[in-house]
């Protein structure tokens, strides 16, 4: 496993991260969860990423309670606030209040004393950004978390971000997490070239485009029965690019995945990573297996021939919007 700086400070993450949104305390059983986890931890995956609101907290006491068998100073544990965890009109946002409260909440029910990174799920229009930067900073100052980050901001909500945080003298984001892969590309416009600027780095998330990108959904055939595409609570997620067009395209990628002596998950992670201002890219599993296979695209170098050929491949699908 290779490692990255995350944007520009001094903590190193692995390139490959392990994610659970959509599987830990839904779809994927604890035991299998704390499976996939122990596998990443094995193979040298440091970087765990979740969230309050997956599973409404449940997906936290899984991965906090598969993670307490290590020493904490081993790995790197992100989570995120923003989004309603409650009916209460201040269950939800950046608020001080909220931010404050979630974090204890996060802090429980992961059953450790701090977060790694700790991240804005998305950005909240009813709150003054001087508000959630200063609690955000707040909570740096004692030490229940070691840096902040964003998810989802465009360059212009990062870049005030930045600003206010210089002039009010409050700790800086270091990471944004974006869906970021070879179909959805949006990010390349502005988000990179700011990010790249002010040391931000990013932490991709769906880069294999909710599994579109495994190749395993083929033109003109119907999802098979248990897969995430035939599932109506998770395939709204990937209700746009289920089309003739893209799986056409994505199905002429596999000679280029040949040619490099990859399979399909893993030329499409080696071409996130290909990007620089990329700290890392989660990944999904519901298998040590899986696991393994994804952690492999970690240090894979693509040459330009073979990144100029995909581009040329998905022209037409990809979306920079």
């Amino acid at each position: 496993m290779k490692y990255r700086r995350l944007g520009n400070s001094g903590v190193k993450v692995s390139e490959i991260s392990l994610g659970s949104w959509l599987t830990y305390g839904g779809s994927v059983a604890e035991e299998q969860a704390a499976a996939c986890i122990d596998r990443a931890y094995e193979i040298g995956i440091n970087f765990f990423d979740t969230a309050n609101v997956y599973m409404h907290g449940t997906a936290e006491e899984i991965v906090g309670r598969a993670l307490k068998g290590f020493d904490r100073d081993s790995y790197f544990l992100a989570t995120k606030v923003y989004f309603p965890m409650g009916e209460g009109p201040n269950d939800r946002g950046l608020s001080r209040k909220h931010i404050s409260e979630q974090c204890n909440a996060s802090l429980r029910r992961l059953g450790v004393e701090y977060v790694d990174l700790y991240q804005c799920h998305r950005y909240d229009e009813n709150t003054p950004l001087q508000e959630t930067l200063r609690a955000l900073d707040d909570l740096v100052r004692q030490g229940k978390v070691l840096y902040i980050g964003v998810s989802e901001w465009t360059a212009d909500q990062i870049s005030d971000a930045l600003r206010i945080a210089g002039d009010m003298n409050l700790d800086r984001l270091v990471s944004n997490q974006p869906r970021y892969n070879m179909i959805q590309r949006n990010i390349e416009g502005e988000v990179i070239p700011l990010c790249e600027r002010e040391g931000v780095g990013q932490v991709v998330f769906s880069p294999l485009a909710q599994g579109i990108l495994t190749g395993k959904y083929r033109p003109a055939e119907a999802p098979e029965q248990g897969s995430r595409a035939a599932d109506p609570e998770s395939n709204r997620f990937m209700q746009q690019l289920m089309n003739e067009e893209v799986l056409s395209a994505v199905d002429g990628l596999r000679s280029i995945a040949s040619e490099a002596g990859l399979n399909m998950p893993q030329l499409a992670l080696a071409w996130v990573l290909r990007q620089e201002n990329v700290s890392s890219a989660i990944i999904g599993a519901s298998r040590p297996e899986q696991v393994d296979d994804n952690a492999a695209a970690s240090g894979v170098e693509l040459s330009a021939d073979m990144v100029s050929e995909i581009d040329r491949i998905l022209d037409g699908v990809a979306r920079y919007d």
